[in-house]
Parts: C-alpha cells; structure tokens; sequence
C-alpha cells in the first residue's frame, strides 16, 4: 500500500461558455474535455480554459432556451467521429464538433435517466423514465428492454444443499442467537440522493451493474445484468445504500458507499450480490456527501468525489492525520503505525528532511497550504499533537523517540491569490538540506511550471506562524512530472513530460536550472516517462536513474535493464528488485555503466552476496539509514525486512573503520556474520586496538564467542571478499605467526592488563584456543587461583573456572594434561569434577607418589605417551635402568632423542647408535646407517652398510680403519667393482680395478664397453700398451659407428611411419567432424538450446566405437590404471587415442636422437684421430639428416592450434557451452583429449651443442 502522489493539477474555468455544466467526459484526443451544458456541447482544449468548438442545442431546438434542459450522458465515439449526448428529454443525438450538425438518432418519449455506453463502445445501455433499461448496439438498433425492477433474484440464484434449517446452522462467532434475529427494515436512501439510476460496467463489458431506487422500500438496490440484458443477481438488503457505483475494472468487486448509524463506509458487493468489506471515510455522519466513485484503470486507486471536496484516496490515512513508521524501531504494515500525527487540515504530501543525519524530520504540506515542520531530539516535552500507534498505549511504555512539531510556516508565492488558495496548487514539496524548500507550481500555460525555492523569513515576534518567502522563482518550459533531490551532490533533478531531464544547482550563489548533460556534453532524455527517479554517482561520475512503470530501467538515457520492479539507492549502493524474484546489490564506487549493465542481465551465483531470492513481488519501500534494514512490501500488503548481505558488510567495514567495534559485533552476531571478519578486515588495526575492542565489547561470553569462532582461514578473501575488489586492510606485521595464535596472545596481554579477575575465563580460553592448546598453563592458572590466599569477591572461583575449562575440553583430555604437570592437588581437583570413579585413579595415583621423583615423571610421561619427556627423566634413573630405556628407544624409534641424552664418548651412546643403524639398514637406508655406525666407531657394520649403499670410496675408507692387508683389499675393490659394472657404472668399477687390483686391462674393457673412450685411451697410454688399440679400441669405435647408424636409421623410419599415420588420422577426424557438424546443422536448429553435456562431441567420439570401454577406471587399483592408460594410448590403428600416442611416440622419437647427439660428438672425434673419416663422415650426415627431418617436421606436427589448445583446453573447469560450441564450429574439437598437457608443446632440439665436426663437411 503506497500512498498517492499528486503529479499534476489542471482546471478549466470559461466564463465565456453558457450555462453550467452537468456532466462530462474525456475526449479522445489528449488533453481535451467535453462538457455538456442545459445550452449544448462544448470542447474545452489543453492550452487552458478556451473553449476550442461548441455545439448548440438550443438553436436546433432539441433543448429549451429557458435552461431548464438536461443532459444525462455523453459519450466521444472518435470512430464515428462524433459524439453521442442524451438529454432528459428522451433525445439521443449524435453531434459533430467540426461541422456543427446535430443528428437525433432515437427518441425515448418517457426520457431518460442514464445512458452508459460499454467500454468496448459497442452496446449502449439506457435507463428511461419509466424505470426500464433498454440495451442498444453501436448503430443504436434495441436489442431488449427490461424493466429495472424485477421480483426474481437472477440465474446466480444461490441453490439450497438441504443442510436443514436456518436456525440449526451454524453462525460462526454471531453464535445461535443469530439464528432467531428479525431482519431488520431497510431504511430509504438519503435526503440528498438524486433518485436517478447508476449504471457501471465491468472492465471486460461482459456485465454491466445497475443501482437503483426500489419503489416499495424506497433504498437502493444493486443489480447485476448480464451483455444480453439477463438478470444474474439482486444485492442483498442493504440498509443506506448510496448512489455512488463503480465497478473495479479487474472485475471481482462493486464498490458503492453505505451510511450506517455511527459512521460512513465504503462497502463493496461481489458478482452475487453480497457484501466483501468495507472501510470507513474518515468524517462524522451526514458530513459530507458522496457523489460519485471511480477507480483507476489497474484496479489500484478508489477516487471518491465529496460533496465539498475534489478527491480522496481510499489509502486507509485519516483526514486529519499522517500516520507515520519509524522503520528504524518498528516495521508495521498500514493502517498500523509507530505514531499519529494530529493536523487541523488535510494533508496532501509530506516529505522527509534530504539530509541523512536528520531523516526522520518531516515536512507536511496540508490543504491551506502551509507547511508543518516535525524534528526529532531537540525538545524533551511531549508533542500532544503526536500520538503513538502501535508500538505504545495501553500501559506500555514505547521505547520510541516520538517527533515534535517544531514550525509552521505560510507558503507565499507569486501575486495570484487564486493560485495560493488553491488546495492542490503546490506539488513536490521536497526538503532540501540547508532547510530550504522546493514546490513546484502549475504555469499560466498548462505546458509550463513554475519551480519555486522557499526560504524561511526571521520569527516576528508575537506571530503565530512563520512564512517561506520567495527566493527563486524558475519558469520551466515543459510540465514537471517527476523531482528528486542528492545531498551528496547538491544536486536536484526535474524530469519533464516529454522525458527531458533539467538539473537544478540550489547551492550555488546564483541557482541555475539548465539541461542535465552526460560527461561527454550531450543532453540526457528517458527513452520513455519514469514514475521513479534517483540520483547517485557511477564511478564518480554524477548519473540520473529512472524506473518506467514497465520496469524499463534507465542509467541517464541508457537503458541497462528491462525486469527491474523498483529500485533504491544507499550510499554508494544500487538495490533492486527483479521480475526473477531476486534483489540485487551493486556497489557503483568502481563499476561503469556497461558492467552494471552485465551485472543486471546476468544471473549472479546464488550464493553470491550481491543476490538473495525474495517473496514473488516484492518491492523496495525503503532502506532504513544509519542500518542495515532493506523494507520490502509484499503483493498482500504486509512489509518484511530483509538485512542484504552486501550492505551488512559494507555498514559493518564502516564501524571497524571507525573503531565502533561493539555495533559491529552485535550486528555479526545478529545476522550471522562470521566473527573472523573482525580482525580479517584489518589486522593492523585491530591488534592496535585490542585494548579499546575488549572495553567496547565487555562481555566475557561475547568475547569467549569471539575466541570459538576463530580460524586460520582470511574470510576477506574466502568468505566475504569486497565488492570493489579493493581492501584498506594493513597487512599483519606478523607474518611468522599463525593468526589464531597471535589474537590470542595480544588479547590475553590485554586482558590482563584491564582486568585479570573480571576477564579470567576469557585468558583460559584464549590458552585453550591457541595451536597447540596451552592446556598446562590454562591448569596452572586454575591451580593459582585455588591457592589464592585472598580471593577477589568480583573473582571467578577456581571451581568456576576448572568447570568452564571441562565445558571446553574433553574431562580426559584435561585429566592427561593436568597428570602432566606432575601436580597431584591437580590432578586430584580436576578428577574430581569429573565423572571418574576414584577406585580408577586413586590406586594409579598412591602408587606414583612412592616413586623416586624422575622414575615418577617417566612413567607419567610413559602413561600419556609422552615418550622424549619419558626418555629424559629415565635416563637421570641411572645405569641399572638402561636395558629398560633401551627397550623403550626400539620400541618407539626414539633413537635421534635418545642420542641427545648421552655424550658420545659413552657406552650408551654406542649402543644406542648401534640399535639405530640396525632400525636404518630393515628401512634399507644402507648410507644412513654406516654414516651412523662410524660415527659410533662400529667399522665392520659400516663397512658392510657402505658397501651395500654402493658408496665404495667410504667402504675402503672403513677397511683402512679395519686394517685390511693388501690382498684383502684387493678382493674387496673387484668384489665392488662386479657390483658398479652391474649398475652399469663402467668408470668407476674401473678405477677399483686399475688402483687397487692393478688389473689395468680389464679397466679398458669395461672403459670400451660403457663407450668411454678418452678415458680408455688415457690408461692404454699410461700402462703403454699400445697393442691394446689394434686388438681391441678400433674394433669397438667401428662397431660403435655401425650401431649409431642403425639406430638412427630406425629413429628414422618410425617417425616418417608415424607422422604420415598422423596426418591419416587427423584427416579422418576431420572429415568425421564435418559430416556431423552437417548432419546437426540440417536436423537440429535447435543447436543452441543443446545443453553442455548433449551437444558436445569429442574428437574421439566421431571416429571410435570405444570412447566408453574405460568408464570403470576411476575404481582400480594404481597398477591397473596405469595399465589402461598404456591401453588407451595404443598405436592400434582406429583405436580412441590413436593420435596420442602418434604425439607421445613422435616426442619419444625426437627425444631418443636429441639424446644421443653428446655420444656421436664424442664417437666423431675418435674415429677421426684414428683415420677412419668416412665412416666418421658418414654417421656425421645421417645424423644431421635425421634431425633436419624433425627440425622441418615439428611445426607440422604440433601445429599452432594444438599449442593454443594445450594453453586454453576446449573442456575443462573453465571451459562454458558457448565456449564449447564456438570452439567445435571453429573444428577445435579435433584436438585430442589427453591428461598429459605437455605432449600437446613441441620437443624442443638444443641448439647450444656444436656436435659436428668442420673437418668432416
């Protein structure tokens, strides 16, 4: 329910036309009014109060030319182009306006009442003076006639079910006695009813209600006919039913007007004639008189003509009072309200203050043109003029600051006194923020108005009321529809019926009034008119907002949304309501137009903070200032308040900002808002106002909440990151330390520093919340205040807070801890509060204390599993207690702190160190383990663990510390060197063998078969057995040549076999893929509508019966996935993945020659010293050849589509339906789908190795 806006004024006063008018009706064309007098017809024109044609009726003589004529009906008929007029006479006339002539088209000789033409104008309904109705088509043929007055009920006569009789019925809350009530006579229609017929017709023409006078009870009835003039139903008896009816357009109620004993109602009848509600018109009996009804064309408005008055709404606000919800204290729907405010005269608008601080003061404009000014907080009397509603009276006490009527001021305007004393003369009344006033007036010109900007003049002493003088006047050349004020701007901007939009500056010296212009000079006009305007800043620049009643909505003359059903501004924030059932938030700090623009077309993440769902319509009433309220109204009426994520965050960084950190809290705390973002907002701040957050907030539980809810995640990033994008938070200085920890520990300090008693229970949790829980220190605190000999009466008891730290910590867990302290009072307090039976702990606890103290400690320590602190006290147990710590080490491997106990120079140490290297050598970490039994002096084990290891030069190092004999050793070196040459380590087996065997030639042979061949040559010249190269060096280099060749050949030919198949295969797909992209394009035009997981098919889908054999994999085990993978990448021709593996063996093919490019160099080298430069020659040019042919054949095979797919794959977390498909139209889908992304980038061939040699070219 909204109240009524008044959007323009217009009058037409003639003293030129004869007579007085009787009745009226608007003409077709815009802006004109045709008036029918007892003298004739008469069109008055938009431009004022001329009179644009006349039509006399005397001169044709169809009326009298003493005046005593009258005309009951008229009606513009613009397809005949004429107007049809009914005279009480009896006459039907059909009067041309341009030509002057006057047609009788059908005469009544009883007269007529009424006539009421349908509202498709293509019946006519008459009522004449022998109280019957005849119906007549558009030609004025009769179709029947009825008399008015019927007996019957009508054919929605209601049918008896035989539920027996009325007074066994139930009555509902009347009870039996209405059972046995007389019907009480009906009392005749008022002294002041005129008797005639009043005839309406449902919006849809298809029935047409029909009030009037009965005979016999001489009250009115209601009857409801239908097209064919049949009677559907007769109104139940209604006692004071007055003339006025109309029917809602959309076509479920007549409303008419009742006057009952105590009071005046508008009633409304249903179809069937009985009555559904009312309301009652703010007067007293017989104050005034209703003349007619009339509702607007959408069935929103009831407009009720008063016999004294122009129109008043049917919105339930009394005559003399402004029913006002302060949304900030209570949200009431209307007729309720926080409070009443009393006035003399009727109100016609009222408006609140611009300025934000003072929003809630209010300016009322009444009908005597005066304006009532009510503030808030300046004055501690009650107002009597100002009553409560809902939220006071009745023994209550309202918690509400209720307004004061402050001032009233006379508004003085122009010299026309006629205008002044106009009721609805002045229009926008808006309040701007230096307490001066905008009102808008009409212009001599009805296509003109007059902006006036009021002022208030110095009090004269004495006066009873103050006046607003003139400080500006502004003719406007156009008709102002709509204005809206910014305080932030200073800005107020006019909207004009023709959609222009003119800025006002009224802080400037000199106010101007000029054309609102965008930042690039062109003047701003809505494509269309807007019932809701508003102005804001978009990314600092000053911009207009409108709303057509369309929900067309408009950013200046850009059009940015089309399903928007109202709209609110808030500080830097756009709100809207949608036709999808959302309400969006837009921050437009850094946002253009044309984001803004995306942002409203596209549906945002449900779980996004810029879009919550709402109540099928629901519109925006008003965001509540200095809060977080969003009010929306519903379809029914009835108002809900909806706290938007977007603007909590945004009042909530606010507060932080200004270090109100206690509205901050409860706000978080109130609407659920993770209590992280607190400190996550900014760190630095918060730390340095730790001190000043613990005295706002002063609650040990709001602050224990605090501490629960802590974690290491930042919710600014994760949670509720900002809408611009940017942060003003300070990084911590802190990075080294977790975040729980480092709150926990500035606020302990904190705390402590305030109030250690009052905050006691708040230090225990910060301990308990921190990672590790600092259990032992939070038990120790306990202990300490148990051994407090002067306790604080303000101080939490340690039974207080041991129980707290129970409700924190698990009883056994705390138990442990506090046995961990070596502390029996404690561990006794604590057993205590729990639910342990002492037959559990006494026993344990009694044998302990007869232990020697560490030997007590290391079964403590032992019993929770603290095994290095049981370690420690064990070892100060002495050496009778070794072979038990001993056991313990090898139990729980605790062999790196066992060796700390002990110097190394002991007997423990190198038992200790022994029972480790064994612990390393079953985990098969042979190094480790020798590098242990060294260190401890166990050769022989090191030994044997190096030897294992492979680590052959520390092993002769350990048998140099063994004293092994010269034999000895040599035996050892060939028995490592059969192990290197295993490994294939030829170089190094073969210096064992030529230093420490002296078996120079069998190193040669191992240095010829690992291909080492400078190094060979070095010992074949050392030892000078030159016999050597003849017998076995050439040899092995000309074998080496003709195996490289061979090699090279076949790295050859399976890469031209493999990249021709490849080309085969891309061709097939390609042919597979433009066949199907064919086949979709004539068979399915509904290709766009396809969703992401129906039109997409893969490259390996169009060629493959296999694309779905693998679904199994995601359950087997690791080897058998790795299994199907070797499987899926086949080189079998027509498998799935045949591409892929054509990509991963090619890779394979240029990887295998780039490799062998160092061992040809070397190769080269060698069979040139010896001669042999063919053979030399000969490998050097195949093996440039071979990568001649890969160098060329890359860019081939990894083409650069192939590359851009492996940098934005087709499919993938990124990928959308519309990538998909302008990705398949483009035949990208033939690239293959692989896990790997690197077979899709080119091998790379090094070019920083010079292997050939020049000497060979």
């Amino acid at each position: 329910m909204r109240n009524l806006r008044l959007l323009r004024t217009g009058g037409r006063r003639s003293a030129a036309a004869p007579g007085t008018p009787q009745c009226f009706c608007l003409s077709a064309e815009p802006g004109t009014v045709l008036v029918g007098s007892q003298h004739g017809l008469l069109e008055l024109g938009a431009a004022g109060d001329s009179v644009t044609r006349e039509v006399s009726l005397t001169a044709e003589g169809f009326m009298p030319e003493d005046g005593s004529g009258c005309i009951v009906g008229i009606e513009d008929l613009p397809e005949q182009e004429c107007v049809c007029v009914a005279t009480a006479a009896g006459d039907i006339l059909l009067c041309n306006l341009s030509t002057k002539q006057v047609e009788c088209v059908g005469s009544v000789d009883s007269g007529l009442s009424t006539m009421s033409w349908s509202p498709d104008q293509e019946l006519v309904l008459l009522a004449t003076g022998q109280q019957t109705l005849i119906m007549m088509t558009r030609d004025f043929e009769p179709i029947t006639e009825k008399e008015i007055h019927q007996d019957e009920f009508g054919e929605g006569k209601f049918v008896a079910l035989g539920w027996g009789k009325k007074e066994t019925q139930f009555h509902g809350s009347e009870g039996k006695q209405a059972a046995h009530r007389k019907q009480t006579e009906v009392s005749p229609t008022s002294a002041w009813d005129d008797s005639r017929p009043r005839v309406t017709w449902r919006g849809d023409g298809q029935f047409v209600a029909v009030s009037a006078v009965c005979p016999e009870t001489g009250a009115r009835k209601v009857r409801v006919w239908s097209r064919d003039l049949v009677l559907q139903s007769t109104s139940e008896p209604i006692s004071g039913l007055e003339q006025a009816l109309s029917w809602k357009p959309s076509g479920n109620l007549i409303a008419s007007t009742q006057e009952k004993p105590n009071r005046h109602d508008v009633v409304f009848l249903e179809k069937n004639g009985l009555l559904h509600g009312e309301f009652t018109l703010p007067f007293q009996k017989g104050q005034v008189k209703v003349n007619e009804l009339l509702w607007n064309a959408d069935s929103t408005i009831l407009a009720i003509w008063l016999e004294d008055l122009k129109v008043e709404n049917s919105n339930p606000k009394s005559y003399d009072k402004v029913l006002v919800t302060a949304f900030q204290h209570a949200v009431v729907p209307p007729p309720m309200c926080t409070y009443e405010l009393q006035l003399r005269q009727a109100v016609n608008q009222v408006a609140f203050h611009t300025d934000p601080k003072h929003s809630g003061d209010m300016a009322v404009l009444d009908a005597d043109n005066k304006i009532s000014v009510y503030r808030y907080g300046q004055s501690t009397m009650n107002d009597p003029t100002v009553r409560f509603g809902v939220v006071g009276g009745n023994g209550f006490k309202a918690a509400v600051e209720t307004p004061y009527l402050d001032k009233t001021y006379r508004v003085h305007v122009g010299s026309d006194n006629n205008e002044v004393m106009n009721p609805l003369g002045l229009r926008f009344l808006t309040w701007l923020p230096d307490d001066s006033f905008l009102v808008v007036v009409q212009g001599q010109d009805a296509a003109q108005s007059i902006l006036h900007h009021l002022t208030a003049v110095p009090h004269v002493a004495g006066a009873e009321e103050e006046c607003l003088n003139l400080r500006l006047s502004m003719l406007v050349d156009g008709e102002v529809i709509s204005l809206c004020c910014s305080p932030v701007t200073k800005t107020v901007a006019l909207q004009l019926a023709d959609r222009q939009i003119l800025k006002y500056l009224w802080e400037a010296s000199t106010p101007v009034l000029e054309p609102w212009q965008t930042s690039n000079g062109s003047a701003v006009q809505f494509p269309y008119p807007c019932v809701q305007t508003s102005i804001t800043k978009i990314s600092g620049e000053e911009m207009i907002l409108g709303l057509t009643d369309r929900c067309r909505f408009f950013v200046n003359d850009t059009e940015v949304a089309s399903n928007i059903t109202s709209f609110a501004t808030y500080n830097e924030f756009l709100l809207v309501t949608t036709n999808s059932h959302t309400c969006q938030c837009f921050c437009l700090k850094n946002i253009s137009v044309k984001a803004l623009q995306a942002g409203l077309s596209s549906a945002a993440a449900p779980s996004s903070e810029t879009l919550r769902k709402v109540e099928r319509g629901s519109r925006i009433i008003t965001v509540v200032p200095q809060d977080t309220k969003v009010v929306l109204q519903m379809p029914r009426g009835n108002l809900e308040t909806v706290h938007h994520r977007a603007l909590v965050l945004a009042q909530i960084r606010e507060w932080l900002d200004r270090l109100m950190f206690r509205e901050a809290f409860q706000c978080m705390r109130k609407l659920r808002i993770n209590l992280n973002l607190l400190y996550d907002h900014n760190p630095k701040v918060f730390l340095e106002n730790t001190e000043t957050f613990i005295r706002q907030i002063d609650s040990v539980n709001c602050i224990n909440l605090f501490f629960t809810e802590l974690k290491e995640e930042d919710f600014t990033k994760s949670m509720y990151p900002p809408l611009n994008g940017s942060s003003n938070a300070q990084p911590c200085q802190h990075p080294d330390q977790k975040k729980v920890n480092l709150i926990c520990d500035v606020m302990r300090v904190a705390m402590e520093h305030i109030d250690p008693q009052k905050y006691c229970l708040s230090i225990l949790t910060a301990h308990i919340k921190k990672s590790p829980p600092e259990l032992e220190t939070a038990l120790q605190k306990v202990h300490d205040l148990r051994e407090s000999i002067t306790p604080d009466v303000k101080a939490v008891s340690a039974e207080e807070a041991l129980k707290y730290l129970l409700f924190l910590v698990d009883v056994n867990e705390l138990y442990d801890y506090s046995l961990g302290t070596y502390d029996f009072d404690l561990v006794i307090m604590v057993a205590e509060k729990s639910q342990k039976d002492p037959k559990e702990y006494l026993p344990f606890l009694n044998t302990l204390r007869k232990m020697e103290t560490n030997y007590q400690r290391y079964t403590i320590d032992k019993h929770l599993k603290r095994y290095t602190k049981a370690l420690g006290h064990l070892s100060k147990c002495g050496p009778e207690h070794f072979p038990e710590f001993l056991n313990l080490v090898k139990d729980q491997s605790q062999y790196c702190d066992a060796l700390k106990l002990y110097p190394s120079s002991t007997q423990e140490y190198k038992d200790i160190s022994d029972a480790y290297g064994e612990y390393l050598i079953q985990k098969q970490l042979y190094e480790q383990a020798a590098l242990v039994f060294a260190r401890a002096g166990i050769f022989a084990k090191a030994l044997d663990a190096f030897q294992n290891s492979g680590s052959w030069q520390q092993a002769l190092c350990m048998a140099s510390r063994l004293g092994y004999t010269k034999d000895k050793l040599s035996s050892l070196a060939r028995d490592m060197a059969g192990k290197l040459v295993e490994q294939r380590k030829y170089a190094e087996a073969a210096i064992l063998l030529e230093q420490y065997t002296q078996d120079y030639e069998e190193a040669v042979l191992l240095l010829l078969e690992g291909a080492l061949w400078e190094e060979a040559l070095r010992v074949i010249h050392k030892y000078g057995r030159l016999d050597i190269l003849e017998t076995n060096f050439k040899p092995a280099i000309l074998e080496a040549q003709k195996s490289q060749l061979i090699f090279l050949d076949s790295q050859k030919t399976a890469f031209l076999h493999h990249k021709s198949r490849l080309q085969v295969v891309r061709e097939l797909k390609e042919k597979a893929c433009e066949s199907l992209q064919d086949f979709e394009m004539q068979n399915c035009p509904e290709l766009d509508l396809f969703s992401e997981t129906s039109s997409v098919v893969t490259a390996s889908d169009m060629n493959s019966k296999y694309s779905h054999s693998n679904s199994r994999i995601s359950v087997r085990s690791s080897k058998n996935r790795r299994k199907a993978e070797r499987k899926r990448y086949s080189l079998k021709e027509g498998s799935p993945f045949e591409d892929t593996a054509l990509l991963e063996v090619l890779r394979e093919n240029v990887r295998a020659v780039e490799t062998v490019k160092g061992d040809i160099h070397i190769l080269l080298k060698q069979l040139v010293l010896f001669g042999y430069n063919e053979q030399a020659g000969a490998l050097q040019q195949v093996l440039e050849e071979v990568l001649q042919l890969m160098e060329t054949s890359i860019p081939e095979i990894w083409t650069p589509d192939l590359q851009q797919s492996s940098v934005n794959p087709v499919l993938g977390p990124n990928s959308t339906a519309n990538s998909i498909m302008a990705a398949y139209q483009q035949k990208r889908m033939m690239t293959p789908i692989v896990q790997d992304p690197e077979l899709l980038i080119p091998p790379k061939l090094s070019q920083n190795l010079q292997w050939k040699l020049h000497l060979l070219q």
